[in-house]
């Protein structure tokens, strides 16, 4: 050990500077047997070499689930609800019997129709008759043409009125038929806002139930004018509309439970006009809905996925944030650590990165948290095991 004190005791310029020259040695030494770490020997960290990988990026939207049919099943004619045949969320059948209207009026219409025919029929016969009466006569010169003429005339204005006649009893069956209300498709039955005795008719401002065709359900989403103009812009100009269309993958839907639906969904519609309110617009995702799991009014969300091939990944652990830019630690050819500034895609990939800038192909980095660590720190590598660290990636 050093006696500092008696080399202060000395006042030569030759003690002071043999001083100075010990200190900065003990310090020199220090420095390259520990580095930043204090005076241990290098750290060993866990490093990986970057290859590129397969990613799945998921878009997430919230949406509204629609029936491929919403009916509204309103009264043609006037009248008493009389019977109701179905209940609240029943299922039926395309030409299941719904409901009854009661109005004698209609069924009077029709028998008075039906006379009418008669009566008309009868008028036809009379003219014809007269016709044939008077057309021999007027061969042998006995009456004049005129007669003739006059009776032929008559005989088809009773034909028109027959005719008037047939249309007035169809008519009067059509009103009749209305009063017994059928569903048009197969669905599910809405509230039923009127009862037994209810006064309704054609003009109502409620219908008397909606039928949901839920066999095929829709689910509208919306996406910003961003990714409206990018998948625009996705291949080339002469691909159609449809065309695209097809390329977009199966979608899935996630209920409103957290569940995955058992069913893959297609995109089948974009709506190109863009909401000045709301800066998006609409697209349309069709699921099959088998099992009447999915309600009309209900809400779900749909998952995109979009898949990236050749692309280097990074989890996210092993970055850190620095006024708003992301940034990993490389290792140089001499174990010495450099600060790299990284750009990477807004989405990510679950708990990973796709790097979109700042590293390339064969690139090496610490795999482990960067927190506690150096710009210049010169490590001992361990390599990493990859299939770990990327065994979340799908």
């Amino acid at each position: 050990m050093i006696n500092t004190y008696k080399f202060f005791q000395l006042k030569t310029p030759m003690a002071i500077v043999a001083l100075s020259a010990l200190l900065f040695a003990c310090g020199n030494k220090q420095q390259q047997s520990g580095g930043d770490f204090g005076n241990g020997p290098a750290p060993t960290l866990k490093v990986m070499a970057l290859q590129p990988r397969t990613v799945t990026l998921n878009s997430e939207y919230p949406a509204s689930i629609q029936g491929q049919q919403n009916i509204e099943i309103r009264p043609k004619v006037d009248g008493f609800v009389e019977k109701i045949y179905v209940d609240e969320g029943s299922v039926v059948k395309k030409g299941q019997l719904l409901f009854k209207i009661n109005n004698p009026q209609y069924a009077q219409d029709e028998r008075t129709a039906a006379a009418g025919i008669k009566t008309a029929q009868a008028d036809v016969n009379t003219a014809r008759l007269q016709v044939e009466k008077v057309k021999p006569l007027v061969e042998k010169d006995i009456i004049s043409h005129y007669e003739l003429e006059s009776a032929q005339l008559t005989l088809e204005t009773k034909k028109a009125a027959l005719a008037q006649a047939e249309a007035a009893l169809e008519n009067a069956r059509i009103n009749v038929a209305y009063t017994t209300i059928y569903s048009p498709v197969d669905g599910v039955i809405g509230s039923l806002p009127y009862k037994l005795g209810s006064l309704v008719n054609s003009t109502t401002a409620q219908p008397l139930t909606m039928v949901y065709n839920t066999s095929t359900i829709y689910a509208y989403f919306a996406v910003n004018e961003k990714e409206l103009l990018n998948f625009s812009r996705d291949s080339s100009t002469n691909t159609s509309l449809s065309a695209k269309l097809k390329r977009i993958p199966p979608v899935t839907l996630v209920l409103s439970d957290g569940t995955i639906y058992d069913h893959l969904g297609k995109v089948e519609a974009v709506n190109g006009l863009i909401n000045t309110a709301t800066g998006s617009a609409n697209e349309r995702a069709a699921f099959v809905n088998p099992r009447g799991l999915l309600h009309t009014g209900s809400s779900a969300t749909v998952r995109i996925p979009k898949v990236l091939k050749d692309v280097l990944v990074v989890p996210q652990n092993v970055t850190y944030e620095l006024q708003d830019k992301h940034f990993v630690y490389l290792v140089d050819a001499q174990n010495k650590l450099t600060n790299q500034s990284i750009t990477v895609m807004d989405q990510t990939a679950g708990q990973y990165y796709v790097v979109t800038g700042g590293l390339k192909v064969g690139d090496k980095i610490v795999a482990e948290g960067a927190n506690n660590l150096r710009d210049g720190t010169v490590i001992k590598p361990a390599a990493a095991n990859t299939d770990q660290i990327y065994k979340g990636l799908k």
